[in-house]
Parts: structure tokens; C-alpha cells; sequence
């Protein structure tokens, strides 16, 4: 045997080797059976469970952000330079996180993202998860680009609906998305700003799926008046201006949020021109690449507004201590996406209602090992942030 020999059975007794497979990235896929719902203990643990039941294009459809998905590691990342500052001998007995939004109280200061295409992660889509967040007393934001018509979601959910509107393909048809939301029950709407254009997720195009097949985007694209220039994609109206809030304040009836503000610039002039409230987001990683991860932006925006709305924020997640971070920094409640598409995927209703359930355990503990019982007792000396 020659030494060429010796070394390609060596590469090929490494390459079977358990040690080496325990090195590749996806070995968590790598499952002989499915947990029990009950046996998982972080949510965490239900992403590679739905990578198992899904197929390539869905999985990273839901996993996958924009370009070099930079932002959307950053929106983890970015939690390593916080650290909290816990405070003893406080009678933390009774715990209650219970949080009151625009004239409602729900069970904790959690909440469902909204997020298009249900569907994709299971064929109950959007009615499941409506039936999971209600099961676990939270708001659902129902998206524009749901599975399901707002009337279906409305008629089986069985707790607070909000809903994510993406205005266009033109004024009029904004309005009447807006008026039937409202006419089904939502109780404040939530405005995205940030995909003028489409953006580019590569994983998408590799896997052949061309997010402007849509119908809502369709529509949009039919009723442009002049193709954009740079071969880019115009998604519903680009066109819309400051001016455009003031205008659906006028005609909306219930408290209208603008989701995307990701500087204190922009958080000033919501304020200023009728906002109810901010939502902090950079859409998941999924819009602009290089982004900041929202985290890290919370706390100039909350300065900015200076109490005068609400600041909600989204944006990778996935620990009650780091929703108890943000919660320090000043907003009000945290919006969750993709390990609630995890839980929906994996288990249908009840891995919705148990990946909220998972994160308001979570979020309680921390409470009361940092000494906060409450929400209202949560300042920002709790929190420590590292430059």
C-alpha cells in the first residue's frame, strides 16, 4: 500500500467517523425519532425538529434573511453585549407580567410577529397559530400576506388580533385592508415601512422561490405606473411619504403602529405626526443587510420618543432574559417570529402555544431571580451595556 493509499483511507474512515459528523453544522438535523412536545425545554429545540418536517425551500424560506444575512446574525449577536444587574431581598412572591397595550390586558409582555405564509410551516397556518397565541392570552399580529383571509383567521382565533399591513398597490385598496382588519375585530394596525423594493434572499433564488408571486404584491406590481429603474422590484407603494400616516390615523379608528424604525430620527417624527407606537425591527434580517441588530438601536429610540408611545421591538429573540433586557431598555413588549413558525411547524396549535408558554416561564424566572415582580418594576438600572 502506498502512502496515497494510506492517506485516502484515512480520509475516508475520518469522514465516517462520529467524531468528525459531530463537527458538521446540520448534525442537529440528524434525528432517529421526534420528541414529545413536552420533552423540549428551551425553543431552541423546536427549530430542528421543523427543519425535520419540512422541505429544503420551506425550512430556509423561513430560516433565511437578506443577501449575506450579516443582520440577521447580528439580531443574536448583539446580546452578548448586555449583561443584567439583579437586585435581592425584594418579596418577589407574586409575580405578574401581565401588560395592558392600547386598551387591552394580556398575559405577558410576549407577542406573536406578524409573518406571512403560515401555510408553508404547517396547512393549519395563521388559524393555528391565532388558536395558540389566544391559548397562551397574547396578541397575535396577523400579516397582509397571511395564508388565510383575516375574516378565517378572525372567525377561529381565540384571543387579540392586531394586524400588519403593507399599504398598497394603491390608496384606496390600503384603506379597505385596513377598514376590513378593523371590521374583524383588530385592534391596532401595523404599519411596515421597511421594503420599499424586494429585497434579495438568496436562499429564495436558490431554491426557486420568487416572493413577488404573492397576490398582494402581484396587485402592486400591475398597478405601477412605470417599471423602476435598476431592474429592482417595487413592493406596494414606495411612493408613500410622512404625510400618508396622518391620513390613515384620520380613517384607521384604532391605534396605528409604525413597524421598521430602527433610528431616533425616525422614532421622533412617528411621534410627532400620529404614531400610536414603534415597533423596533430591521423585518427578521429579511430586509436591508448590515442593518443594526434592534437591540442595540432600543435604546436611543426609546430615549427619543421620551415616553410619549410605546415601543414595542422584534428581532432575534429566543430567551426570556433577553426579553427582560429589552423590557429594562424601555420597551414595552417584544414581538417573536420565527420560533413561533418553529413551534407551528413542528407541532401545529399546541407547539405555538408552547414555545409562548416556554418563553413567559422564562421571562417570570428572570423576573424574580433579578428581583423585579413586576413589569412596572423593570428600569433600565437592570440592564448593564457593554460599548
Amino acid at each position: 500500500m502506498t502512502r496515497r493509499d494510506a492517506f485516502q483511507n484515512l480520509l475516508a474512515w475520518m469522514a465516517g467517523s462520529p467524531l468528525a459528523r459531530a463537527q458538521r453544522q446540520d448534525l442537529a438535523y440528524v434525528a432517529e425519532r421526534l420528541p414529545a412536545l413536552e420533552e423540549l425545554v428551551n425553543v431552541f429545540e423546536f427549530e430542528p425538529v421543523a427543519r425535520k418536517k419540512l422541505d429544503r425551500g420551506s425550512y430556509d424560506y423561513l430560516a433565511g434573511g437578506a443577501d449575506d444575512e450579516w443582520t440577521l446574525r447580528r439580531n443574536r449577536e448583539a446580546f452578548d453585549h448586555l449583561t443584567l444587574r439583579p437586585r435581592f431581598l425584594v418579596d418577589v412572591s407574586r409575580l405578574d407580567l401581565s401588560v395592558e397595550l392600547f386598551g387591552q390586558r394580556v398575559a405577558m409582555p410576549v407577542l406573536v410577529c406578524p409573518m406571512g405564509g403560515h401555510q408553508r410551516a404547517h396547512p393549519d397556518g395563521e388559524l393555528a397559530t391565532a388558536r395558540g397565541a389566544g391559548a397562551a392570552q397574547t396578541i397575535m399580529a396577523v400579516s397582509t400576506n397571511s395564508s388565510y383571509t383575516i375574516d378565517q383567521i378572525a372567525g377561529t382565533a381565540t384571543g387579540p388580533l392586531w394586524f400588519q399591513l403593507y399599504a398598497g398597490p394603491d390608496v384606496d385598496r390600503t384603506r379597505e385592508k385596513v377598514e376590513r382588519a378593523v371590521a374583524n375585530g383588530c385592534k391596532a394596525v401595523c404599519w411596515t415601512l421597511d421594503l420599499p423594493h424586494a429585497p434579495q434572499r438568496e436562499r429564495n433564488l436558490r431554491n426557486g422561490i420568487d416572493m413577488l408571486r404573492s397576490p398582494a404584491v402581484a396587485a402592486g406590481r400591475r398597478a405601477a405606473r412605470e417599471a423602476p429603474p435598476y431592474r429592482l422590484q417595487t413592493l406596494y407603494q414606495p411612493e408613500l411619504t410622512w404625510s400618508y400616516l396622518e391620513e390613515m390615523v384620520s380613517y384607521a379608528k384604532v391605534p396605528v403602529l409604525l413597524k421598521g424604525i430602527l433610528t431616533a430620527e425616525d422614532a421622533r417624527l412617528a411621534a410627532e405626526r400620529g404614531a400610536a407606537g414603534v415597533i423596533v425591527s430591521n423585518h427578521g434580517g429579511r430586509a436591508l443587510d448590515t442593518a443594526p441588530a434592534t437591540i442595540e438601536v432600543l435604546p436611543e429610540i426609546v430615549d427619543a420618543v421620551g415616553g410619549k408611545i410605546p415601543v414595542l421591538v422584534d428581532g432575534g429573540f429566543r430567551r426570556g432574559t433577553e426579553i427582560l433586557m429589552a423590557l429594562a431598555i424601555g420597551a414595552k413588549a417584544v414581538m417573536v417570529g420565527r420560533p413561533v413558525m418553529w413551534g407551528l411547524a413542528a407541532y401545529g396549535q399546541p407547539g405555538v402555544q408552547r414555545v409562548l408558554e416556554l418563553l413567559q416561564t422564562e421571562l417570570a424566572r428572570a423576573m424574580g431571580q433579578a428581583g423585579r415582580p413586576t413589569v412596572a418594576s423593570i428600569d433600565r438600572s437592570l440592564v448593564r451595556i457593554e460599548r
